[in-house]
């Protein structure tokens, strides 16, 4: 059918679903022709097709880190922070040194201004973290959330528990989808000025940069 239509897999098991002379005979879904296809069980080849669709991913890939499930997605962010209309919307990240027990660097870049702040941290880890967004809650108090309304990482372990620290301290925490570091494309970018005076295999620890003490 393929030969004679320009439908998609897709397309046709639909088709045979609703078609009388299918009815009651034994059919496939659609994601077990589409594996029949990439393990070359028919005569049609994946370049044959018009455009194959991304499926939703295997529920073990979605089981890879339940802390992370219960986390806010980016795609629940409001208006304001995708316009860049109000301030204290931040995007989060970490830039490691030169091995794993080196000096880390977490930068909050402030979508609005492109305001970056910039700390050194002992370790990359969640408690390293929560560190961080101690101090400035001491200093804002009740300011705090709006200083710091919302904050968008990556999937990065050390961040495993930013849901439950900012909510603690009247904030939110969004996380973007995983391989799209364009998302938080104000915070890469600036990570990447970063690179360009502590490139990869450099040790970081050493570096007079900003620590959570100097804060104020």
């Amino acid at each position: 059918m393929l030969e004679k239509k320009p439908w998609s897999p897709d397309s046709i098991v639909d088709y045979c679903k609703k078609e009388l002379d299918w009815k009651d005979k034994p059919m496939i879904c659609t994601k077990t022709l589409y594996n029949y296809i990439d393990r070359g069980l028919l005569r049609v080849r994946n370049i044959d097709l018009l455009l194959k669709p991304k499926l939703k991913p295997r529920d073990k890939v979605k089981r890879r880190n339940p802390k992370r499930i219960m986390a806010k997605s980016i795609d629940l962010r409001s208006k304001e922070v995708e316009t860049r209309e109000e301030f204290g919307h931040r995007g989060i990240d970490t830039v490691i040194g030169k091995h794993s027990n080196d000096a880390v660097l977490l930068t909050l870049t402030e979508r609005k201004t492109r305001y970056e702040l910039i700390f050194l941290l002992d370790s990359k880890d969640s408690e390293a973290v929560k560190e961080v967004f101690m101090k400035p809650k001491n200093n804002y108090g009740e300011l705090f959330g709006e200083v710091f309304r919302s904050v968008t990482a990556d999937n990065g372990s050390e961040f495993s528990e930013l849901s439950s620290i900012l909510e603690s301290l009247g904030s939110k925490a969004y996380f973007a989808h995983s391989y799209s570091s364009w998302e938080r494309g104000s915070n890469e970018k600036q990570n990447g000025v970063i690179r360009r005076f502590i490139p990869k295999g450099k040790s970081v620890r050493g570096i007079p940069l900003l620590s959570i003490a100097d804060l104020n």
